[in-house]
C-alpha cells in the first residue's frame, strides 16, 4: 500500500464526525517530501465543518509549505472525491496536484486536480 495512503488512513481515525458518521483522512505531500495530515472536523452548525483536505493544507501553509506534489484522500465510499471547496483551495497552490483517491476497501484511483476542476477560478 502507498505510504501516503497509509498516513491518510491514520489521519482518518482521528476524524470528529459525530453528525454524518463520514470520516475522511488526508495526507498532503509537500514538494520537499514533508507530509501534512488532516481529518474532517464537524460542527453542529454544519457550515463550520472543515474537510480533511483543507485541514491538511492549512497545516502545511501554516508551517511554511506552499508547493505540493500529491495528496491522498481516504473515505468509506466507493469513489471518494474532494468537494468543490477543497478542489478550489488546493488549486490555489497546485493546479496539477496528483490526487490519490482511496476507499476503505483498499481500492485507489489517481487523478490530476486540473481534471477534477477544469476552468478553476484564478485571480
Amino acid at each position: 500500500m502507498n505510504e501516503l495512503v497509509k498516513k491518510a488512513i491514520e489521519a482518518r481515525q482521528k476524524s470528529y464526525s459525530p453528525y454524518s458518521k463520514f470520516a475522511v483522512g488526508a495526507a498532503l505531500e509537500a514538494e520537499d517530501g514533508t507530509v501534512f495530515t488532516g481529518c474532517n472536523v464537524e460542527n453542529a452548525s454544519y457550515g463550520l465543518t472543515v474537510c480533511a483536505e483543507r485541514i491538511a493544507l492549512m497545516k502545511a501553509v501554516s508551517e511554511g509549505a506552499i508547493k505540493f506534489r500529491r495528496i491522498a484522500i481516504v473515505a468509506d465510499h466507493p469513489q471518494p472525491t474532494p468537494c468543490g471547496a477543497c478542489r478550489q483551495v488546493l488549486y490555489e497552490f497546485a493546479p496539477e496536484l496528483e490526487i490519490i483517491l482511496a476507499n476503505t476497501k483498499g481500492e485507489t484511483e489517481t487523478v490530476k486536480l486540473s481534471n477534477l476542476l477544469p476552468k478553476a477560478f484564478r485571480f
